[in-house]
C-alpha cells in the first residue's frame, strides 16, 4: 500500500498545492492553531506533502526550534524543500523519505507531532502502529494535533457526496485512497488524552481536528 502511494504522490507532488490544498488549508490551519507550537520546540510532521505546515511550523518555533519531516514521496520531499528554501526556511527542517509505521527518532525526542490528512491513508493496522511510534517519540506530557477525513457523527446523517466518497474508496483504493476515520476513538485507544476536537466540513464531507496529549 505504501509504495503505492508513493508513486502516486510522486505525480502529482507539482500538482498537489493546485489539485487538493485549495480545500484542505482551512483545516490544516485549525489543527496547527489547536498545536500552537512554541519557539524552541522540537516538532514532528508525518505526511508534509509540499510543506505548507512546515513552513509555518518553522516559523513558529524560530531559530531555537527545529521541525523534522518524514513523508512517503521522495517528489513531495524535493516540492516541500524548494518551498523552504524561498521562504529562507530551511535551516530550520530536516527531510527524510520514510514509512510512519517505523520512525527513525529516538524515545521521547518530539515536542508534538503533527498530522494533516494522513493517519486515514493507512490501513487500520498500519495507523495503530503509527500512533504507538508517535506515542514512543514524543516526550512526556508532548502533544499530537491531528486533521483527518472523519466518520459522520451519530446524529448526522451522510451527504451524498459523503456516500459516494465512501463507495468509491472501496471500489477503487488506488484512486481514492482516503476512508473516514473516528480520530478521537482512534488516538484514545491507542493512550492518548483528548484536549480538543473541531469538526468541519469540506464540501460536505466531515474532517475532524483532534488536540491530543501524551501523559506525563
Amino acid at each position: 500500500m505504501h509504495q503505492t502511494n508513493q508513486h502516486f504522490y510522486d505525480r502529482i507532488a507539482n500538482a498537489y498545492d493546485a489539485l487538493a490544498d485549495s480545500n484542505e488549508h482551512a483545516a490544516r490551519e485549525t489543527g496547527l492553531t489547536m498545536l500552537a507550537a512554541q519557539p524552541g520546540w522540537r516538532v514532528l510532521e508525518i505526511g508534509f506533502g509540499t510543506g505548507s505546515s512546515l513552513a509555518l511550523l518553522a516559523q513558529s518555533v524560530g531559530d531555537s526550534g527545529h521541525v523534522d519531516g518524514v513523508d512517503v514521496s521522495p517528489g513531495m520531499r524535493d516540492v516541500a524543500m524548494r518551498k523552504l528554501t524561498e521562504q529562507k526556511l530551511s535551516q530550520r527542517v530536516s527531510l527524510s523519505v520514510g514509512d510512519a509505521v517505523e520512525l527513525n527518532f529516538a524515545d521521547a525526542s518530539f515536542d508534538a507531532v503533527f498530522m494533516s490528512f494522513t493517519l486515514e491513508l493507512f490501513a487500520p493496522s498500519d495507523a495503530d502502529n503509527v500512533l504507538a511510534e508517535v506515542l514512543r517519540v514524543l516526550k512526556p506530557g508532548g502533544y499530537l494535533a491531528n486533521v483527518s477525513m472523519s466518520t459522520v457523527a451519530k446524529d448526522q446523517s451522510e451527504s451524498v457526496l459523503e456516500k459516494t466518497y465512501q463507495w468509491m474508496h472501496r471500489h477503487f483504493p488506488h484512486i481514492v485512497d482516503c476512508r473516514p476515520i473516528d480520530a478521537a476513538a482512534l488516538l484514545n485507544d491507542s493512550g492518548f488524552a483528548i484536549q480538543q476536537e473541531t469538526r468541519m466540513d469540506i464540501w460536505t464531507m466531515p474532517v475532524s481536528a483532534v488536540l491530543a496529549q501524551k501523559p506525563a
